[in-house]
């Protein structure tokens, strides 16, 4: 495959530059700006997932973060429309060791390279992304500049000791819906497609779901077991939600610190034990701060397609997908919930539930099926739990 004419100019330096001083000189190979330099700043995070660099890159839950990939070359197999979860990418930065900038695969529609610029996104190559993630792993997850062209390392440094960390950010309202809409799209098939409104094999169940920042696979799957979907706006008072008559509540994922989001935790506080509520990662925690737990950030979050959860009900591993700086605490739940799902690797809190309530919510993203079916009985639980 040729190279196109944007991925022809001439390779621009490229600066990676933590807030605690760490510094790593690279390759531009995404936006570059107008002028002879460009920066771009946000917190400096990574993912272990081996592929699906661009439902990463497009997932809202990524807002104001460079995303390092652990997995070596990244490119490979292009961008397609079929994979994105939002109509943009929502990442501040992107980080990875080798880009390549010739895809092969047959749903390729465009290179990441000029998928990267048309959007605005600065791209680095060419670090040592294992010395990066040690170092946060280390050093724990922060913010840093991405620094693209003729800059002064000096200068950049010094910009990067004034960024604010993720704690107190409500990013939800730079991601969330600003009009109410509905939602028909179904799951995906190899070589069909998404499905469109089809027969429906169950009476329709009305839900009503809070847009958080949330992913288009999750509304595809709650429309593929027969839901009929309305999305709301973050913000939207409880009592406008209940005048909807909804048989059932969604709390979206979403970016950001649970905690500054109060407008949230307040009208699910309203909600929860009128109707069914079920939440995933972000809406976990929002629904574990209405209840009166707390939440707490992690040194350096769970991030990729490879992280073992166990259903307490059941004693069973599922194999998921995470996205989340932030945890429920669990000394917090005392009896306000029961615990129902832990991770393996650290034993935080990943699922609560209160089945007499009517509510529960995962940490975890059961959509993005990297099991690849291990959570998807958690949709059906939603289901069931209404038509009790």
């Amino acid at each position: 495959m040729k190279k196109s004419k944007s991925e022809k100019n001439e390779l621009k330096k490229a600066l990676l530059v933590l807030k605690d001083g760490t510094t790593f000189e690279g390759i531009s190979f995404g936006y570059e700006g107008e002028e002879d330099s460009f920066t771009a700043s946000g917190e400096v995070v990574f993912n272990t997932s081996m592929s699906g660099y661009q439902e990463i890159l497009t997932d809202p839950s990524y807002k104001w973060q460079m995303v390092c990939m652990t997995y070596p070359e990244i490119g490979n197999y292009g961008i397609n429309w079929e994979d994105i979860e939002s109509a943009k990418p929502q990442v501040a930065g992107f980080i990875v060791k080798d880009y390549n900038p010739r895809p092969s695969n047959f749903r390729s529609q465009k290179s990441l390279s000029n998928y990267l610029r048309e959007n605005k996104i600065p791209a680095i190559q060419g670090i040592d992304t294992r010395a990066l993630v040690k170092h946060l792993r280390d050093k724990g997850a922060q913010p840093g500049i991405l620094a693209i062209g003729d800059v002064n390392p000096k200068e950049v440094l010094k910009e990067a000791k004034k960024l604010p960390t993720m704690d107190g950010k409500d990013l939800v309202k730079d991601v969330t819906c600003e009009v109410s809409y509905k939602w028909s799209e179904g799951a995906w098939e190899l070589g069909v497609g998404y499905s469109h409104p089809k027969k429906l094999q169950r009476p329709p169940l009305r839900i009503v779901t809070y847009d958080f920042g949330i992913k288009r696979n999750i509304l595809r799957n709650l429309v593929h077991i027969d839901f009929d979907v309305t999305i709301v706006p973050a913000s939207t008072p409880a009592k406008d939600v209940l005048s909807k008559k909804p048989d059932g509540v969604f709390l979206s994922n979403g970016p950001g610190d649970p905690a500054a989001v109060t407008y949230a935790v307040e009208n699910v506080s309203q909600l929860l034990g009128k109707l069914p509520v079920f939440g995933i990662c972000l809406g976990h925690q929002i629904m574990g701060l209405a209840l009166g737990c707390k939440t707490y950030k992690l040194k350096f979050g769970h991030r990729g397609g490879n992280q073992p959860v166990m259903d307490l009900s059941t004693q069973k591993v599922e194999i998921t997908s995470q996205n989340h700086g932030f945890a429920v605490d669990e000394s917090s739940l005392k009896n306000l919930a029961e615990l129902t799902h832990v991770n393996l690797n650290d034993k935080t809190v990943e699922g609560l539930a209160n089945y007499k309530e009517r509510y529960f919510s995962v940490q975890y993203h059961p959509e993005a099926s990297p099991g690849p079916h291990d959570s998807l009985y958690l949709f059906e639980r939603f289901r069931k739990m209404i038509e009790k």
